[in-house]
């Protein structure tokens, strides 16, 4: 028995809740389990401290960490814990790695990289990210996102073969409480990815997502479309609304093709032919790497000349800085939006998104009478597998008279 600022303690032959809460300060080795210890400690004002130890020896080496502290951790639970994480040693786990991250401490110096990455979270993030996200997906960034900011952020250190079906929901009820039900689905998606791919790159030997149901609930599809008054009040005021030119020019040109954000936001002046009238969307731009050929309008082409002058030289339509040769990030074209708000709800327009402008356009087109199927080609939306299969024509012609149409319309809305 281990004694503290001198002091000795009579040997402990048996530990029971009552004697826990009464032995006098000192460290005290449970009789009744392997390794376990009690640690009491004399604080200021008279009080003491009770805390639950566990000494075990994890690949040769001595070590001791700390279970919790009594109260609220019982005898038997601290047990129970005392139990499991010596399993946990004896299976090759480390315990230090094995504990939800509040209890967690920095591993010491001495424990080889091996010994502490062969099996953490960390490592299963950074082989998924490596040898899965990056090399599959387009654009992997939404994915590293959240990864690092949901995942590593409540789990980073621990053994991934440690995590519990009732931590991942814990975890993804979290999210949920906070008012992001749409990330929660998010990351409860990526974490089956993360350990399937842990069970094949046998880094786990189970998965702990085990989920009936998404988290976050069914999310409805959005069906905001603004309409022809909400038009008119922004075409009245674009500046008003927007603060900004160019932003100004991102809701209109959006507004006036039916494109994806993010392929504004990446697109480059060589994609462009604005004597032709036509913009090419390149397959590694497009949603599911399709890409098509957009027909510019004449309202178009004049917001895109005012664009090229505002580019300052750089290759990029939309350039993160003046001349950068490197475009914005489409994310920051949507916080842009977001903090004029309350611009566009004074002149009577609720709030949108940038995205809800392709649904504006598309519902536009059908008002129009513009035939669906042309309608769809102007969205570059798949089509199905017999009319994708057989029909190839471009119908740029087509395109470009209902695009003119839908400008034509807009125009009607100006003051």
């Amino acid at each position: 028995m281990d004694t503290e600022a001198g002091n000795r303690t009579p040997t402990v032959t048996r530990l029971t809740a009552n004697r826990v809460a009464a032995l006098p300060p000192g460290t005290y080795t449970d009789p009744g389990q392997k390794g376990l210890q009690l640690r009491v400690r004399a604080r200021a004002g008279g009080k003491v401290a009770r805390s639950w130890l566990l000494r075990f020896k994890f690949r040769g080496e001595e070590s001791r960490i700390l279970l919790g502290h009594a109260p609220p951790l019982t005898l038997d639970a601290a047990r129970g814990l005392a139990r499991e994480y010596r399993e946990k040693a004896a299976a090759g786990i480390d315990p230090r790695r094995a504990r939800p991250r509040r209890l967690e401490r920095a591993a010491p110096a001495s424990l080889s990289a091996a010994a502490v990455n062969q099996h953490t979270v960390d490592f299963l993030v950074a082989e998924f990210l490596a040898r899965h996200v990056r090399p599959a997906r387009k654009r992997p960034e939404y994915a590293e996102r959240i990864l690092t900011s949901e995942i590593l952020a409540a789990w980073k250190g621990r053994d991934a073969r440690t995590i519990t079906p009732r931590e991942v929901i814990e975890l993804l009820d979290t999210i949920v409480d906070r008012g992001a039900a749409v990330m929660a689905n998010r990351t409860a998606g990526l974490l089956g990815q993360l350990f399937r791919f842990g069970i094949h790159r046998q880094i786990v030997g189970d998965s702990p997502v085990k989920l009936l149901y998404r988290p976050g609930g069914k999310e409805e599809p959005r069906e905001r479309t603004l309409t022809d008054g909400e038009l008119r009040a922004f075409l009245a005021d674009p500046r008003g609304c927007c603060r900004f030119e160019r932003l100004e020019i991102v809701v209109k040109l959006l507004l006036l093709t039916g494109q994806r954000r993010g392929e504004l936001a990446l697109a480059r002046w060589r994609d462009l032919d604005l004597k032709a009238g036509t913009w090419r969307i390149p397959d590694e731009n497009a949603k599911a790497g399709r890409g098509h050929t957009v027909p510019l309008t004449p309202w178009a082409i004049d917001l895109l000349k005012t664009l090229r002058t505002m580019a300052e030289g750089s290759p990029c339509v939309l350039p993160a800085r003046e001349g950068s040769r490197e475009p914005i990030d489409a994310k920051q074209l949507t916080r842009s939006l977001a903090k004029c708000r309350k611009r566009f709800e004074k002149r009577g327009i609720a709030a949108f998104t940038l995205h809800d402008l392709r649904r504006t356009c598309r519902t536009g087109l059908a008002r129009l009478e513009v035939a669906p199927h042309v309608a769809e080609r102007v969205l570059n939306h798949a089509q199905d597998k017999i009319a994708g299969t057989y029909d190839i024509h471009d119908y740029m012609a087509e395109k470009r008279a209902a695009l003119r149409k839908w400008e034509k319309h807009l125009r009607g809305l100006e003051p």
